[in-house]
């Protein structure tokens, strides 16, 4: 169960990194969109140990909050 769990720690920020990779010609909603979404699937997926739905949910739900904190810059 612990190498589950830290693979899926891995996978979770590795996924982060290249989505942030890619930011370099999106303008500042677009960014905040995918951060949110980056933070969102990990901490979904910390809170659910990992789960797929939790992970999922939570990058729905900070992908909709990085959405509207970028929409006032």
């Amino acid at each position: 169960m612990k190498t589950n769990h830290r693979f899926n720690k891995i996978a979770v920020t590795t996924v982060v990194l290249i989505s942030l990779s890619g930011c370099g010609g999106m303008s500042t909603r677009d960014k905040s969109t995918a951060i949110g979404a980056g933070v969102g699937a990990a901490a979904g997926a910390i809170v659910t140990g990992g789960g797929v739905i939790g992970t999922v949910g939570g990058a729905a739900v900070g992908a909709v909050i990085g959405n509207q904190i970028g929409k006032d810059k």
